[in-house]
């Protein structure tokens, strides 16, 4: 029997989800030929199968969650090997043998245990002091799944919950473990202001004005526009303005980049930012759209809501967020005037640039707000 382990889907990901299984045991399948549809962090991915052959074991079922190397599909034939590159990454194989006592606990690594659980099952129980003995399991020959342990906890907790409880799944638990990540490892301060924008013309487009207010604060304080490793304490400042733009869906937060922003007039931005939106609303964009990003944008403000504290994606170091302009006094040369104030909030880390890089680079995007002729 061969073994085909999930492979790396792109920079490194951890884990991915199984969406939908084209294949099922007993199946008989050819080299390139689609296996199951994965979903990551960054996008949904077909995986192909490298060897032609009849399926024996689809390792897991729709909306499990796959370490990268763990087993996803077992071949009753040998087969012959399909060329490496045919997915994103690596394709690490191995002759080593899998039964229902292993756990594949990092990639390509398999330890002995006495209780089957899924990783995620694993990972919560140790996080909360739960004993996984204790645990009934729902999955296949008793396999211990995620919800086999929070149904656990609530029992032992005794607490009483109304409504239906879910699993967050896709992009929703892509995003909770990046919002962790960016609150365990990110020391963020928030700055906030107003910009007096009373004299743009009513149907100026906004979004597109803050990336170019972005692209010229980026030229005058450039510690912002810049990568930061926490672990090495090493700051590297990044010549192109690659703008990350926070798209809101219903499947949760998506965050495709402009590359290369100051690049861009203003309308091949504007279409760039109608593409990406098109692209999130069909599931159909590509993991490099949502990669390399240098300082992120969040205009929360086409929502509601006027300041915030936005969170920066590791490894930026700033976020400019943008609330729903208001009208409002404003005082000009004495005079007090009815006029438009747009409320800009700005987070950075702290470790990586001074509050004085920070306050520079959010009074040039002001100037250039106040200043901008459309």
């Amino acid at each position: 029997m061969k073994i085909f382990y999930l492979p790396d889907l792109g920079e490194g990901l951890a884990e991915a989800e199984i969406r939908e299984w084209y294949v099922k045991p007993g199946d008989d399948v050819v080299v390139d030929q689609p296996l199951v549809s994965m979903e990551t962090a960054k996008a949904v991915v077909d995986v192909p199968s490298p060897y032609t052959g009849k399926i024996a074991v689809c390792h897991g079922k729709a909306n499990d969650v796959l370490k990268t190397g763990s087993p996803l599909v077992s071949y009753e034939t040998e087969g012959a090997t399909a060329d490496q590159g045919s997915v994103v990454g690596n394709l690490p194989h191995s002759t080593s043998a899998w039964d229902d006592g292993d756990v594949i606990i990092g990639a390509a690594t398999a330890a002995k245990t006495s209780v089957k659980a899924m990783p995620a099952a694993r990972f919560f129980a140790t996080e909360n002091n739960i004993d996984l003995h204790k645990v009934k399991g729902s999955g296949p020959q008793g396999l211990i799944t995620l919800d086999d342990v929070k149904r656990h906890q609530r029992q032992e907790n005794a607490v009483v919950f109304t409504g239906e409880t879910e699993s967050l799944h896709g992009v929703r638990r892509m995003m909770a473990q990046a919002m962790s990540q960016s609150h365990q490892h990110i020391v963020p301060v928030t700055i906030v202001e107003d910009a007096d924008i009373s004299h743009l013309p009513e149907k100026t487009d906004i979004t597109v004005l803050l990336m170019q207010a972005i692209i010229a604060a980026a030229k005058a304080e450039p510690a912002l526009n810049a990568w930061f490793d926490g672990q090495a304490l090493v700051r590297q400042l990044v010549n192109d303005v690659n703008i990350g733009m926070a798209v809101d869906s219903a499947e949760g937060l998506f965050v495709p980049v402009i590359h290369a922003a100051q690049q861009k007039s203003p309308s091949e931005l504007r279409e760039k930012i109608n593409e990406y939106k098109v692209s999130v609303a069909n599931r159909s964009i590509a993991a490099s759209d949502m990669q390399g990003l240098t300082i992120t944008l969040s205009n929360f403000g086409t929502i509601a809501g006027r300041y915030a504290t936005p969170i920066i994606v590791p490894p930026s170091v700033a976020i400019l967020g943008c609330g729903r302009s208001r009208e409002a006094v404003v005082v000009k040369q004495g005079e007090m005037k009815a006029g438009r104030i747009m409320p800009l909030s700005l987070t950075f880390d702290h470790r990586a640039a001074t509050g004085g890089e920070a306050t520079r680079f959010l009074g040039a995007v002001i100037a250039h707000l106040q200043s901008a002729k459309v």
